[in-house]
């Protein structure tokens, strides 16, 4: 593990104002900052920075996450503890001691890159070996039409047809199987146990992230079977939700607009004719977490899917999910071609810079795949088209778009204004209703089932779990707690909590505060998920909202808690521990333990 000296050096020197404001657009509010959550779709900012209390922390108080610096760069980065400890310390340029210890635990994560690293550059070896690669080349070169210029640019390579050629490699190179099974690259027969490689004969394309790690392959066929793809799966290494085929090349071009392809080879194919500011998403649908990546680099999106049915459906996915975050979104219609790749063949970048200046609106987009569905001249068709449109303008959130849109579709349908107008406000209306009751059930649901996914264990006994999270929020907001739990006078130990993150995070809080260093909130995510960090920050941040925080607090939900256990027939005896918390009273009335956040 990182000593903990370095983890607190890291913290210390992660202003985490400068940190989160390269992530999120921050606003002043007194002496705190808001702004819009990157963690969950939200209009009005919940999302809170707190950069000048004692521990600097943030907190959303739409989804309940929250935590220091580091729990910040695990939820927008994914990574682990101490992947996230590593990337702070480059940012902040501290070296971190790797000794033994330290290389056993992030050998995942680490041990993934540098194997990956070594993959590529023997499937790039092979391409151009002609025992293996002579055909895969020809079809890059011929087929493709690529030159040796793009391919060494993205590093493309060639998996021969063998069972074990990869395996044996990386085995020679002190990798174990156990590492390649991590990283997706071989897979263990059933039958036999044995690995085998699980790229085969395919033209590999690299996927790198922004920071120019290797951190998973796509590779294709080079013919018509099945499947066509085959990709990476998520890995400690990689993610496919928080990754863009070719971002770490359009991350400095594309601050304006930038183009969103479907496949690697449109993408290639576009960087190829100059607009470097293409990027794809990797063999699965659009995301929110891509749609937040686009955000943080680009103003615009231009979505050039295939133009076939398919191509429709994923575009009008990726407006709604790319509007959910801000970014204005056009679409660009492929004439003449099935994709941007064989469009440029044909005609070449210049006419692929003209369809960009065609490129339409979302709206324009929605409404012309209406329209071409139905005949507007008819009565039952322009009902119809009338009925969609009214939906899709619905969607709009600004006033002033939606005006528009209403004028548009009037023309085109050939009805008065104020008709399209009154059914977008009984829509709209309609929606709200809907809304609110779906509101009103999650809340219903929430109060019978206190249970959620970070702690699933509350929903057994929710006046328990609400009393966990009061003793909690109370040690995590007052030394002076800590110190009377950590002494054992409370009468109170881990076993008589009810749900396993209450029972780890009491352990956690009193053996930290008994240990030669002291409570460090941070130090939790040693042992604790960024989720999981959050959810103890809004059990101090809970506390730190009420005025009443004593001892007298502590000691009610400490007699709640433990008359839930005994209620439950847990092993606690509440008489027997009625005393020693009439003595912990005692001993605290001197002290008189303020409300103070620490």
């Amino acid at each position: 593990m990182i000593p903990r000296e370095v983890i607190e050096d890291v913290v210390a020197r992660s202003d985490i104002e400068q940190i989160i404001g390269s992530y999120v657009t921050l606003k002043r509010a007194g002496s705190n900052l808001v702004g819009l959550c990157p963690f969950h779709n939200e209009k009005s900012p919940s999302f809170t920075v707190f950069p000048n209390d004692q521990h600097p922390h943030f907190y959303c108080f739409g989804c309940g996450a929250g935590g220091d610096v580091v729990t910040f760069i695990r939820k927008a980065e994914n990574l682990d503890y101490v992947a996230a400890i590593e990337f702070l310390a480059a940012r902040a340029g501290i070296e971190i001691p790797h000794d033994e210890a330290t290389a056993r635990d992030s050998v995942s994560r680490k041990r993934i890159l540098e194997m990956n690293r070594a993959a590529a550059l023997f499937f790039h070896k092979c391409l151009y070996d002609p025992r293996y690669g002579k055909e895969a080349l020809e079809y890059l070169t011929g087929t493709r039409q690529l030159t040796g210029a793009t391919i060494k640019h993205f590093g493309l390579g060639y998996s021969p047809n063998d069972f074990g050629i990869l395996t044996s490699y990386l085995k020679r190179l002190g990798y174990t199987e156990e590492e390649m099974t991590a990283g997706f690259l071989c897979g263990i027969s059933q039958k036999t146990g044995r690995p085998y490689d699980y790229f085969r004969n395919r033209v590999m394309f690299p996927i790198i992230d922004v920071a120019g790690n290797v951190v998973a392959f796509g590779g294709r066929v080079m013919d018509d079977s099945k499947p066509k793809y085959l990709n990476t799966s998520d890995t400690p290494a990689f993610k496919k939700s928080r990754n863009l085929f070719a971002l770490n090349f359009a991350k400095g071009k594309c601050t304006e607009k930038m183009i969103l392809c479907e496949g690697y080879m449109d993408v290639i194919a576009l960087h190829a004719a100059g607009f470097e500011n293409a990027v794809a998403t990797l063999g699965t649908a659009i995301t929110e977490e891509h749609a937040r990546i686009m955000a943080k680099y680009t103003k615009e999106v231009i979505i050039c899917y295939d133009s076939d049915e398919p191509g429709i459906r994923a575009a009008n996915k990726a407006m709604r999910v790319l509007g959910s975050v801000g970014v204005e979104v056009r679409v660009l219609r492929v004439e003449g071609a099935k994709d941007p790749d064989e469009f440029i063949k044909k005609y070449g970048g210049p006419r692929f810079s003209l369809l960009i200046d065609k490129s339409r609106t979302g709206f324009e987009f929605k409404s012309e795949s209406v329209l071409s569905k139905y005949d507007v001249k008819d009565q039952q068709g322009r009902l119809r088209a009338a009925e969609e449109l009214v939906k899709i303008i619905a969607d709009y959130y600004s006033n002033v778009e939606r005006e528009i849109y209403i004028f548009r579709a009037a023309e085109k349908l050939s009805l008065p204004a104020d008709v399209i107008r009154n059914d977008v406000e009984r829509e709209r209306a309609r929606r709200r209703k809907e809304n609110a009751a779906e509101l009103s059930r999650r809340a219903t649901a929430s109060i019978r089932d206190f249970g959620d996914r970070v702690n699933p264990d509350a929903a057994k006994n929710p006046r328990a779990a609400v009393a966990e999270e009061t003793v909690l929020g109370l040690l995590l907001l007052d030394d002076s707690h800590r110190r009377l739990a950590a002494s054992g006078k409370l009468g109170l130990t881990a076993d008589d909590f009810f749900t396993a993150l209450g029972k780890r995070a009491y352990g956690d809080i009193c053996r930290m505060e008994e240990s030669d260093h002291g409570f460090d909130f941070s130090m939790l995510g040693e042992d604790f998920s960024a989720d999981e960090m959050g959810r103890l920050e809004r059990c101090r941040k809970r506390r730190e909202q009420l005025s009443e925080n004593g001892t007298d607090v502590l000691i009610a939900a400490t007699d709640v808690l433990r008359a839930e256990h005994a209620r439950d027939g847990g092993s606690g005896s509440l008489s027997g521990d009625l005393e020693a918390k009439r003595r912990a009273l005692a001993l605290s009335k001197d002290k008189t333990p303020g409300n103070g956040n620490n």
